[in-house]
């Protein structure tokens, strides 16, 4: 049987280096060698001077403050989500799943740096890093397919009809419209390379795009994305082939069209509206614009509580193209928002008087 030690950090081999030299077992000479050859090229800051990290310890207003969810719903959270009982990252290094989880969020509450994490989590930073990584991962291939595909309870053709009643209810002219589709900017940093391909002439920033279908339960019901800042919203839709998915699934139980509406941007079709163009509008056709921009908004409402609650995505210095997964960051931060927006409901929710479904549901 093969007995596996765990490697020594290289605090513990300079600690071993000390006893050895007042041990007399190495020289001074090779004491301050060796010493030298095992110091880090990061800041040694003292992680081990801090408690380990308990949730049980933390209150409900501390939680909601680092992790934008209640103690309680941090542990539901970590079920809904399946976060296994223990997290291994690729070097091996194991962690609780709950911890794991409360990283993740810690990280992306608010823009902080991994070693203003160290007070909370009694860790390193390249730990840190690499722990709120892997749950990002996992979180991702687990439960990216909720953002893409039509094919969950809360967006059956009975639920559709639904939406489409409540919004008309509102007062949308329009009676058989469920949802809202619009397209976000997200500010990154300057790249090294290929600046013309992600540079956005309208916002005059350097970003990706996300296409995003919103529900008047607060809900995403469809995310796409990344794409390069300088595309189209028109190029977006035709790219993520939404038409086609909306062509199999947007009706009514009765097999009447359902439809989403957008800006001036897209393109007509049965199942996807727009206002009315040009310059010479009826004043009908202009109330009838003005209504739907007026429901319209609740699209915007929820890019901004991604942002909102999830901050981190909001300073565009840390994010950076080909070295971290900044596309990826996103889409599970909108995941997160949904999970929010169950659990706490949002002001799209609230102006819509429609509650979404439980956190249960929504992740069964």
């Amino acid at each position: 049987m093969i007995t596996l030690y765990a490697m020594p950090s290289l605090r513990e081999v300079r600690d071993m280096l000390l006893f050895a030299h007042s041990d007399n077992l190495i020289s001074e000479e090779e004491c301050l060698l060796l010493y030298d050859l095992n110091k880090s090229s990061n800041l040694e800051l003292p992680y081990w001077s801090y408690d380990q990290f308990d949730l049980d310890l933390l209150n409900d207003d501390e939680c909601k403050s680092e992790f934008r969810f209640y103690k309680r719903d941090v542990y539901l959270l970590a079920e809904v989500l399946q976060i296994p009982d223990q997290i291994q990252c690729y070097n091996r290094l194991v962690v609780d799943g709950i911890e794991a989880l409360c990283i993740f969020l810690k990280r992306f509450a608010y823009p902080c740096r991994y070693s203003d994490m160290l007070p909370r989590f009694a860790r390193p930073v390249p730990q840190l890093c690499m722990i709120s990584t892997q749950v990002m991962d996992f979180i991702y291939q687990t439960h990216n397919h909720r953002l893409r595909s039509f094919n969950q309870p809360w967006l059956s053709q009975a639920s559709l009809q639904n939406y489409a009643d409540v919004i008309h209810a509102t007062g949308a002219p329009l009676p058989n419209c469920w949802g809202f589709i619009d397209g976000t900017v997200r500010p990154v940093s300057r790249p090294g390379k290929n600046q013309r391909v992600l540079y956005n002439g309208h916002k005059r920033v350097h970003a990706i795009k996300f296409q995003s279908i919103v529900a008047p339960n607060g809900l995403i019901a469809n995310l796409f994305g990344p794409v390069e800042g300088r595309r189209h919203d028109s190029g977006m839709l035709a790219e993520s082939g939404l038409l086609a998915d909306l062509q199999h699934h947007s009706f009514s139980p009765l097999g009447q069209p359902l439809c989403v509406y957008g800006d001036p941007a897209y393109p007509l079709s049965i199942h996807l509206q727009g206002p009315f163009k040009g310059v010479r509008i009826t004043p009908i056709q202009n109330e009838y614009n003005t209504a739907m921009s007026r429901v319209r908004a609740s699209v915007e409402w929820v890019f901004g509580d991604i942002i909102n609650y999830f901050a981190f995505m909001d300073f565009k210095k840390n994010l950076k193209i080909r070295l971290s997964a900044v596309g990826k960051m996103y889409i599970v931060c909108g995941l997160l928002t949904n999970a929010r927006t169950c659990l706490y409901q949002s002001v799209t929710s609230s102006y819509f008087g429609l509650d979404p479904p439980p956190l249960e549901d929504y992740f069964q």
